[in-house]
């Protein structure tokens, strides 16, 4: 396995571990990063949103040069909580704990950017 590839099945495992529990979660995280959720279409779109990358990341591990293009869209993924987070904890709008998770994110877009410079493109046929 190259580290593309462990860097995508990784990141993919990551992510499901993450963000499945929160499913059962809404009112516990209500309770400790209040308020609690208030549109809860949203909440739960983002995490089924997200979770669907993860299995992106999963298969784009089974195949790298294949899936090379999606290399950059799952980066602008993980680019958008990330930054996100970033700018709302600036603002005093975001705890210290979501922040973690934000840059974690960070970390690993700009590791998929490196993966989709390392990796060849696919050869036409």
């Amino acid at each position: 396995m190259t580290w593309t590839q462990r860097l995508f099945h990784y990141s993919g495992i990551y992510g499901l571990c993450v963000l499945l529990p929160q499913y059962f979660m809404e009112g516990r995280l209500g309770r400790e990063f209040p308020p609690p959720v208030n549109h809860p279409e949203h909440f739960y779109g983002f995490v089924g949103v997200a979770a669907a990358w993860q299995v992106a990341f999963l298969i784009i591990a089974r195949d790298p040069v294949r899936y090379r293009p999606m290399m950059l869209a799952g980066s602008l993924e993980k680019f958008g909580f990330g930054m996100a987070a970033v700018v709302l904890y600036l603002q005093g709008r975001l705890a210290a704990t979501p922040l973690v998770f934000g840059v974690v994110d960070l970390v690993m877009g700009v590791l998929f950017v490196a993966a989709w410079r390392a990796t060849p493109t696919p050869q036409s046929t």
